[in-house]
């Protein structure tokens, strides 16, 4: 099945629906080829808009009947929905249709996944369960019943009615129907209880396959350190009788927060020490945490259009990473934010896939949920909350729930509230909605008497949702330190609002070492000369710790891509740097794993190309693969000491003070590896009593060119375990060297156990061979068609997981005139492909533009 044609939308055109709708009931009557669903729908005319046509959404349904107050009509139905003259006044609107859940492998609307029915309605998937205005500014309250033989039967709400074969669930929050759910199978519930602060009791479900019920207990106590931190911080309470998740092997997105019953991907909930790495706990705490705040910030208020969609999802980004500051440590979290901001958002706003946080128009909104779109969107929240203050912004916030619960709203709306709360004029800030590109911050100083003076220069480059950008508000958090190492001027928060804009400290003794960006206070890219000798100052002296890491990146990147470039000698400033930081013991271990982590390979194509250097991936891996060696060896006695220190001797717990010991150990481990033969690895993977060090210990194995004996005893002991096989897969690929990366994802495409049609398998396996950078950008193409090949055929029936794994080609033209030729013949192969998925077009075309 292929969707309706695509066609262009755009911001500008929006207009209200012209129907309210009062009341909506639905009947489920349950079949794998043929569910009968009923809706019941009570409509009245809209007094705020001038259009009444009556038009519903509808996709892929087999039409029954219609009728108008129990009258039969025959509506025209079309690809796209269906129309129908109505009367002028207030009716009731009763249809009937037929879909085929069994055969539904988009994944998006009713489909069955293993024998068990589940929704994914977001963004447009409710089209595909019945005639509907399937748009999230039409919100309404939910009666459903549901029939079937199922023992469990689940929907939105409160439970109000059960008995043989049915269940009935009403929602008493008006919603939009993106946030409908329902779920039936064979589930046990791992179940729990929260009180809330007014009193509340409620019940909590964790509901999985039989065999998983042993892995629930970390999200359920993640779900109720959700609840109460909501309360605590942000004043909001739970709003019903019950809440229910339920982990779903076949799911294209981690999770999703519809009204009282989430629905998550497996891997985002279920976990246990044996099976799951405390990276795998660390990000379930997160996306339990993350679709729980959306009860409030997109459910209670959602977004009226799909362009205001960072409304709801950057706000819950920025507080689902305050939670986990909260919860683990925020300078660790910070830094894991901007690693994954500047991997992943960086490079859309570099390339064809650039847009604004809130874009203007789209053809497919599948392909807008971006990190643009969440990350960024977080990174404009956060820029908000420093500028007006954590006072400012908690009324701002309390002003928010209070004036718009129950509503669709606009940043428009969001913008009023800050304005109204703290006094603020917000129009110019108001462009980091309406602006697509990374900004670059350059930097001038100048130090005469006891004045110090930063003079800062902003350039967004144009692209073509941005063709002339204007300056924006950045807030920059300055300190500087004096030459023995103190602070002499606290971080100070910097408004810039011109293009170029200078900035005076006076009583400035000496001329002073800045700390600029603190915190990655704004989502910029900073370009300032700096020594290598003062990278290394700050690595030792910087008291913010996300400059202090910024310093010791920045110095392993010029290094690398020095390297990269000219094919020189490493010298060993960064493995120089590294062992003081080594040998700091008031460091969080976790710190310094992260201090630990050299730069990604792309990322040094990203800087490469910036500069106006063509990235070759292989000199970038072999940089990479020199200054590691290095590492290990000028820097050995430290990390044997660390390996040894870090080793963790009380029973396994997913606790950050743990994890961090486990992450500096492995940290060290892997440069180990380059000295020992792979004696410890092979040592620690035989010892191993949980996942994080029996799967790290493999990692090192296999990157050593070892591990074939292990990897075969890995696959006996886990081949039960789907979401550990996903680990097995991935590993392989990732741990390729660049002449074995696309051998070895071929061969694993061949394993019984490849379910390609699985997106949790898919992502495995191909994004993994996305990840190998020089494997994936092998000079052949070979690793462009191979990944070209399976997206045509992934189309054909998940056209949503393979749209967004085409965004692996998004940097296509940074590299040489090869690569370029390459990469664009698989581009325009899949553009050719017959019946594409709008969603794979509008991908591929941007691509190509």
């Amino acid at each position: 099945m292929r969707d309706a044609a695509p066609g262009k939308i755009f911001l500008k055109d929006y207009k209200p629906f012209g129907y309210l709708v009062d009341f909506v009931h639905l009947t489920f009557d349950l079949s794998p080829h043929a569910t009968r669903v009923t809706t019941k729908i009570g409509f009245r005319p809209n007094p705020e808009a001038e259009d009444k046509t009556f038009f519903l959404h509808g996709e892929h349904l087999k039409f029954i009947s219609a009728t108008i107050d129990g009258m039969p009509v025959t509506p025209l139905i079309t690809a796209e929905g269906l129309t129908c003259h109505v009367p002028p006044h207030d009716f009731v609107w009763e249809t009937v249709v037929e879909i085929d859940p069994a055969n539904n492998t988009a994944l998006e609307g009713l489909y069955m996944s293993k024998g068990m029915y589940s929704t994914q309605c977001e963004a447009e998937g409710f089209r595909k369960i019945t005639f509907y205005p399937d748009r999230p500014d039409v919100m309404s309250v939910f009666t459903v019943r549901i029939n079937g033989d199922l023992p469990v039967l689940l929907s939105n709400g409160n439970k109000v009615a059960t008995g043989p074969g049915f269940a009935e669930w009403h929602d008493p929050w008006p919603k939009p129907a993106y946030l409908f759910a329902l779920v039936a199978g064979e589930l046990i519930n791992h179940p729990g209880r929260f009180t809330t602060k007014s009193g509340r009791d409620v019940e909590l479900n964790i509901w999985v396959r039989p065999g998983d019920e042993d892995k629930c207990a970390f999200a359920m106590e993640a779900l109720r350190k959700s609840m109460k931190w909501d309360e605590d911080v942000y004043g909001r309470e739970y709003d019903l009788d019950i809440f229910n998740i339920v982990a779903v092997d076949d799911f294209n997105m981690g999770a999703m927060e519809n009204k009282g019953l989430n629905i998550f991907n497996s891997s985002a909930v279920l976990a246990s020490p044996e099976t799951a790495t405390d990276l795998n706990f660390e990000r379930i705490e997160a996306i339990i945490a993350h679709e729980y705040f959306h009860n409030w910030t997109g459910n209670r208020i959602t977004c009226r259009d799909w362009f205001q969609l960072c409304l709801k999802e950057g706000l819950t980004v920025f507080r689902d990473s305050q939670f986990t500051s909260d919860m683990r440590s925020a300078p660790v979290k910070r830094i894991a934010d901007v690693i994954d901001l500047r991997g992943r958002q960086f490079p859309e706003d570099a390339g064809p896939l650039a847009h604004p946080v809130r874009p203007e128009s789209y053809e497919e909104i599948n392909n807008f949920y971006t990190a643009t779109v969440y990350e960024k969107g977080a990174e404009v929240i956060g820029m908000l909350k420093r500028l007006v203050g954590d006072d400012g912004y908690a009324r701002a916030l309390d002003l928010y729930f209070d004036r718009h619960d129950g509503q669709a709203c606009t940043i428009e709306d969001w913008l009023t509230v800050f304005q109204d709360a703290t006094g603020r004029d917000l129009s110019q800030f108001k462009r980091w909605y309406s602006q697509a590109g990374t900004p670059r911050l350059t930097v001038e100083e100048s130090w005469e008497g006891d004045r110090y003076t930063l003079t800062f220069t902003q350039e967004t480059r144009p692209t073509p949702h941005s063709p002339d950008p204007k300056p924006q508000v950045i807030p920059i958090a300055v300190g500087l330190l004096g030459p023995n190492g103190d602070e002499i001027q606290p971080t100070t928060l910097l408004e810039m609002t011109d293009a170029t804009q200078s900035f005076t400290f006076d009583g400035i003794p000496s001329k002073p070492v800045p700390s600029i960006l603190r915190g990655f206070s704004a989502p910029v890219a900073l370009d300032r000369k700096v020594s290598r000798e003062e990278r290394a100052f700050l690595l030792a002296h910087d008291t913010d710790p996300f400059n202090r890491w910024e310093a010791g990146r920045a110095l392993a990147r010029e290094i690398l891509t020095e390297g990269a470039r000219t094919g020189a000698p490493l010298d060993g400033d960064f493995a120089e740097g590294l062992r003081n930081v080594l040998r700091d013991d008031s460091l969080d271990p976790a710190y310094r794993a992260l201090m630990l982590a050299l730069p990604g390979q792309s990322e040094i194509a990203a800087a490469l190309h910036a500069a106006g250097t063509v990235p070759d991936p292989m000199a970038i891996w072999t940089a990479s693969e020199t200054l590691k060696d290095q590492i290990a060896r000028l820097a050995e006695a430290e990390l044997a000491t660390l390996y040894e220190e870090m080793q963790v001797r009380e029973p396994y717990a997913p606790n950050a003070d743990q994890a961090g010991r486990r992450a500096l150990r492995n940290a060290a481990l892997a440069f180990l590896n380059r000295r020992d033969g792979a004696m410890r690895a092979r040592a620690q993977y035989s010892a191993a009593d949980n996942m994080t060090m029996q799967l790290a210990a493999l990692g090192c194995l296999l990157a050593a060119g070892n591990g074939v004996s292990e990897l075969e005893d890995f696959y006996d002991q886990w081949q039960g375990e789907r979401l550990v096989l996903d680990k097995w897969f991935a590993i392989q690929v990732m741990q390729a060297d660049p002449w074995g990366a696309v051998p070895t994802t071929a061969r694993l495409t061949q394993h019984s156990d490849f379910m390609w049609q699985n997106p949790n398998r898919f992502r495995a396996v191909f994004g993994s061979l996305a990840g190998n950078h020089a494997g994936f950008h092998a000079a052949d193409g070979a690793g462009y068609r191979l990944l070209a090949d399976w997206l045509i055929r992934l189309d054909a029936v998940n056209p949503q997981t393979a749209a967004r794994m085409c965004a692996a080609f998004q940097t296509w033209r940074h590299y040489d005139a090869g690569r370029q030729l390459n990469a664009r013949a698989e581009l325009e192969r899949i553009a050719a492909t017959p019946d594409l998925s709008r969603d794979m077009t509008e991908m591929v075309g941007r691509m190509l533009s």
